[in-house]
Order: C-alpha cells, then sequence, then structure tokens
C-alpha cells in the first residue's frame, strides 16, 4: 500500500463538562474530519440515565439542544468547506460542552485502485466513525 493512498483523519471527542472548575466531563459525542475526501461528521449520544446518575441538575433535553450544532451540515456556513466547520466546532472553548484536542489518525486505501473503492470511497470513513465512536463515547 501506498502511503498516497491512505487518509489521513482527525477526530476530537465532544465532551459535557458541569463544572468547569473541576475539571471533570463525561464523553458525549465525536466529530471527524477526512480533508483529503472533503469529508466530516459529527454525532452526539446522550444518555439520560447516565446522566442523570452523574450529574442530577442536569436537563437532557437543554443538553440535547445545546449540542446539535454538531451534527449539523450547515454550522456556523452551509458554505463553509469540511474542514473549516471541523476547525470552528473544534475550537477551543471554556464552557460546560468542550472539545478535546485533535487527534490524527491514519486509514489505510484498500489496496484497489478499481470504481469500486470510488464509488464507495466514504464507507471507510463511516466504518471508522463507528469505531472511534463505540469505543470512546458510547
Amino acid at each position: 500500500m501506498a502511503a498516497k493512498d491512505a487518509s489521513l483523519y482527525e477526530y476530537a471527542v465532544v465532551r459535557y463538562v458541569p463544572r468547569v472548575d473541576r475539571e471533570e466531563f463525561l464523553n458525549i459525542g465525536l466529530l471527524m474530519l477526512c480533508k483529503r475526501r472533503k469529508w466530516m461528521k459529527g454525532e452526539i449520544a446522550l444518555d439520560a440515565a447516565r446522566l442523570k446518575a452523574l450529574y442530577p441538575e442536569v436537563d437532557p433535553e437543554i443538553l440535547q439542544l445545546q449540542t446539535a450544532l454538531f451534527t449539523r451540515q450547515d454550522v456556523p456556513s452551509p458554505h463553509l468547506s469540511a474542514e473549516e466547520r471541523y476547525r470552528w466546532l473544534a475550537a477551543v472553548k471554556s464552557a460546560v460542552i468542550q472539545v478535546s484536542p485533535s487527534h490524527p489518525g491514519l486509514l489505510p486505501s484498500s489496496g484497489k485502485p478499481d470504481a469500486t473503492q470510488t464509488l464507495n470511497s466514504n464507507s471507510d470513513l463511516e466504518a471508522e466513525f463507528r469505531r472511534l465512536f463505540s469505543q470512546l463515547v458510547l
């Protein structure tokens, strides 16, 4: 496999930080970007029972509304590229919803430069997203 066939990606974990002064957090989502493929995805998973058990004062419905922007394609603007949207969403914030530093990853190509690979070029990114999401968030 040639290095040029691999896809470099970045990911960051979305966190709920109920008390910024204590620096305690709960992973609630994931952002992932592949600049080369102009691909970005964000997903949030709020477990209301878990949130209430750890932080009884939290209102899961309000938190769901506050985190919805991480999954939208038009935030902050529908005219921005995937990379610009990722950078905007992953920017450092001092609030109850924060994002971890970006981490790099390398997704090797399937090694088959045929039409099928081109048609399904993002399915491997989706699979890697699902793997990271289940490992880091769920």
